[in-house]
């Protein structure tokens, strides 16, 4: 056992690893910029990446329905396909299938 405890422990009698590995431990957990904190840093950077992409492709999706809007047509197909309106003296049809309809429960 003494064999052992000179082997492993004769390096840290020299100044210079003790010095090392005390600014080691610093920098890595108490110092301002330490590896801890840019860790958590990265990881906040990350999130705001995948945010900014999301906004970015709904801002796309929008922009083409704008673009979809801002002509009469465009107008005329959301309104009669979202909303349901029709011209007057026109009728419209809802064909429903089967399984679009929710199914009532037999008690009902």
């Amino acid at each position: 056992m003494a064999k052992f405890n000179k082997k492993y422990l004769k390096p840290l009698k020299n100044f210079y690893v003790v010095g090392l590995i005390a600014f080691a431990i610093w920098m890595i957990f108490f110092d301002t910029h330490s590896w801890l904190l840019h860790r958590d840093l990265n990881k906040d950077m990350d999130a705001l990446e995948n945010e900014k992409q999301y906004y970015n492709k709904e801002m796309r999706k929008d922009n083409k329905a704008i673009k979809e809007l801002s002509t009469e047509e465009g107008v005329e197909k959301v309104a009669r396909e979202t909303y349901y309106m029709k011209k007057p003296k026109e009728e419209i049809y809802i064909i429903e299938y089967e399984d679009s309809i929710p199914k009532k429960k037999k008690n009902e």
